[in-house]
């Protein structure tokens, strides 16, 4: 599939916020309303963000989304192994406060599974720049680096599908920084020819937070099994929240269905964002 980003909506978005912070007089110097001899106006600082602080992120996904996500789980027969496995990870962080992910990786006969949740509370050091506007402009830049494809028309007339891509088959590689590799047990053969309907492609989503986006990516290597990469990233308030799940068929001609992986992964982002409203 031909990516194309969503470069001008996006880029004007960064213009806007860059100019509110940069604002000067016509003659080039710091505009100034105040009377002559009089002390200059203070500007009231901008607004903190909603949050000031995170969740424990290997504590935030239920076991029950780690089921449906990690399907090997169940099947490791020792508990004290399955209880390690639905612990995860927890990333390396130097402020829980400002940021904190969790890893999970699974393997089964069918997969191997990995599941990767990490939270960003933005924080604005400028007095005239709120968190929220910091935040906004950082989730700007991340759907500039997931590079989405613009919906385009399919080949029988379904508006909004691509067609370069499969349902259960492939997509185009995009930038998907900080996602980890995994798998997942529902897999499908490959259709020869087929065409991804306009509900699967990367797209932007607007029912989740205050802005966010899908992004799914399938390995182009022909030698081993299909890798699918699943992303969902969203924002609310001054908070970015990422979810990367992979999964890697054990068999050479299975692809991991899109459908499937993104559904999964949405209902998880869902989770976390009533969490994070709650």
């Amino acid at each position: 599939m031909q990516r194309k980003a969503y470069v001008s909506g996006v880029a004007a978005l960064l213009a806007v916020l860059l100019a509110g912070c940069t604002g000067s007089s016509d003659d080039g110097g710091p505009a100034d309303d105040s009377n002559p001899g009089q002390a200059g106006t203070v500007t009231a600082a901008a607004e903190p963000g909603r949050y000031d602080s995170l969740p424990q992120a290997c504590g935030a996904v239920g076991r029950s989304l780690l089921d449906s996500l990690l399907p090997g789980i169940r099947e490791i027969t020792d508990e004290a192994q399955r209880e390690t496995a639905y612990a995860g990870e927890a990333t390396p962080t130097y402020d829980t406060d400002r940021k904190a992910g969790c890893r999970w990786k699974v393997e089964s006969a069918d997969a191997t599974d990995h599941l990767f949740v990490d939270f960003e509370r933005v924080v604005s050091y400028d007095n005239a720049v709120s968190d929220d506007s910091q935040a906004e402009e950082l989730f700007a830049e991340k759907v500039v680096a997931a590079d989405l494809p613009v919906p385009t028309a399919s080949e029988t007339g379904s508006p909004g599908a691509t067609p370069s891509t499969s349902a259960s088959g492939s997509a185009t590689p995009s930038a998907a920084a900080g996602a980890p590799a995994a798998t997942s047990t529902s897999t499908s053969p490959s259709p020869s020819s087929s065409i991804t309907p306009a509900d699967l492609q990367p797209r932007l989503l607007d029912d989740l937070g205050d802005e966010a986006f899908v992004d799914d990516v399938l390995s182009s290597s022909g030698s081993t099994a299909k890798q699918r990469t699943v992303t969902v990233a969203f924002r609310t308030s001054n908070v970015i929240v990422t979810i990367a799940y992979e999964e890697q068929p054990a068999t050479i001609g299975t692809v991991p269905d899109s459908k499937e992986m993104q559904d999964r992964a949405r209902k998880l982002a869902a989770r976390l964002a009533d969490s994070l409203a709650g």
